[in-house]
């Protein structure tokens, strides 16, 4: 008996034999555990390299059993590190067959793991006890290397195609009872929502444009829609502007008073009466919002799976991707960084089962285009990395061709207040675009169709169009009574 004080290391010497001989001894019994077992899951040194031997064999779709694994041993220099060709012979003696190496492999993954976290464990508290360091850094850090861990325990089963016919046809029911036939949250752009039939579950959507597009203020009208019109919770992971700034922008968009105003307080009497009718309007609404800089995606992963328990979030928007970090990891590149920032997004939205808005910038490439079609936003021009196309199901440009000076069409129609919203790429429907009304002085994207009624009442005086003529009213209209009587 092992005395109190002393520990062991998590292990399991008999059941890595078992695996080892296994292995040799039946030729599908690889096809098992190589999902589960890497060769530094064993504990034993010798184990590590006779399975190391077994994964190139089986990599070069070789044979593998007792001969050939001694045989690959012998290549890479390391048959006597083993204990040679008796212990190899040793292992396959005490196995009888394959029949539970699974459930084997399994155990010695799980005691790595066990070992992993041990190590990892004893590392943070040194840090901790460091007091040079930063508190901040070492947490996050910390995240990063547990993501790590519990990525590679990260396994899920196969499914029978059953279940997911039965999951299929219940969203598709649930569809069909939307009088809209929308299966996805719906935005609030009709037009938008026709195209995407609403943003779908488990998506990553990027929405990017270069900067003054008005990225914030699309996002911002559709988290008012969606939450206000028709209550669905929204997250607003804010890493560029505070969470008053945020709000401000909403009031701003809701109220329909100029920016401007808001910033500086001087609201005539009618704006103050407006303001108090159209804010009880934000009151309550389902918006959360976090405004943490620098945001690391582990810590947005955390964050994310509280406000979905707590909340029932249905959508998170993030403004913007570029600004996020995965701090506490190693990257030889800015780029690998964003790469992994953006699968994070996609593995969060699967898990989560809930569709994940990102804000991405563009690089110049837009502006040193010419002519009309230049001005279009491209997927080559998405920034820092093409594994933000690669990752997204949905990728979605923000356009104002007012901004470049182009304000009339190939056919002569005007451009000026409109925006495009152009749906460059779509995993699961259709690509186009979008028309929307883009109000400058609200930071307000609108459909197009509201706006008529207003912009047919505008006068001359404002630049807007002429008011249409009064219809005539009928010859006997006023003749009736003398023709110094108002007819009213």
């Amino acid at each position: 008996m092992l005395p109190d004080m002393g520990r062991l290391q998590p292990q399991a010497r008999e059941l890595e034999e078992a695996v080892l001989g296994a292995l040799m001894l039946e030729k599908d019994a690889y096809s098992i555990v190589s999902e589960i077992l890497k060769p530094e899951c064993f504990y034993e040194k010798a184990h590590e390299k006779i399975y190391a031997a077994i994964v190139d064999l089986a990599l070069s779709q070789r044979p593998v059993d007792m001969l050939t694994v001694t045989e690959q041993l012998k290549k890479r220099g390391e048959l006597e590190d083993v204990g040679g060709p008796f212990y190899i012979s040793q292992l396959t003696s005490k196995v009888a067959s394959s029949a539970h190496i699974e459930y084997h492999a399994r155990i010695i993954a799980q005691k790595y793991l066990a070992r992993e976290l041990i190590s990892f464990t004893a590392m943070i508290q040194g840090k901790a006890f460091d007091e040079t360091l930063d508190v901040e850094d070492l947490m996050q850090e910390a995240e990063g290397k547990l993501f790590e861990i519990s990525q590679r325990n990260v396994k899920k089963d196969v499914t029978q195609i059953n279940p997911v016919i039965k999951d299929a046809m219940e969203m598709l029911q649930k569809a069909a009872l939307q009088k809209e036939g929308l299966s996805g949250l719906r935005t609030g752009f009709e037009g938008l929502d026709k195209m995407t039939s609403g943003w779908q579950n488990s998506d990553l959507i990027i929405i990017a444009a270069r900067p003054a597009m008005g990225k914030t203020a699309f996002v911002l009208s559709m988290a008012k829609n969606m939450a206000v019109n028709f209550n669905t919770p929204v997250a607003l992971f804010s890493l560029e502007m505070s969470n008053v700034q945020l709000v401000n922008r909403l009031i701003v968009n809701v109220c329909e008073i100029p920016g401007e105003k808001i910033k500086s307080g001087r609201l005539e009497s009618y704006e103050w009466e407006q303001m108090d009718f159209k804010i009880k309007e934000l009151y309550d609404a389902p918006i959360f919002v976090d405004d943490t800089p620098s945001l690391s995606v582990f810590e947005l992963r955390t964050k994310a799976r509280r406000l979905v328990r707590e909340h029932g979030i249905k959508c998170i928007i993030i403004d913007y991707l570029q600004l996020m970090n995965a701090s506490g990891m190693n990257f030889g590149s800015r780029e690998q960084e964003v790469s992994t920032i953006s699968r994070s997004l996609k593995g969060l939205a699967k898990e989560l089962n809930i569709p994940i808005i990102a804000l991405s910038q563009l690089n110049r490439g837009v502006e040193a285009r010419q002519g009309v079609e230049g001005k279009r936003p491209q997927l080559a021009d998405l920034r820092e990395s093409g594994a933000i196309e690669q990752d997204a199901d949905m990728v979605c440009f923000i356009h104002r061709p007012e901004y470049y000076k182009i304000t009339e069409d190939e056919r002569g129609n005007s451009l000026i207040g409109l925006a495009e919203i152009i749906i460059a790429k779509h995993r699961n429907g259709a690509v186009g675009d979008v028309r929307l009304r883009f109000k400058s002085e609200f930071a307000k994207f609108m459909n197009v169709e509201e706006d008529i009624a207003v912009r047919e009442f505008s006068s001359t005086m404002n630049g807007g169009d002429p008011m249409p003529p009064i219809p005539s009213a009928g010859a006997d209209f006023l003749s009736q009574g003398s023709s110094n009587e108002v007819p009213f």
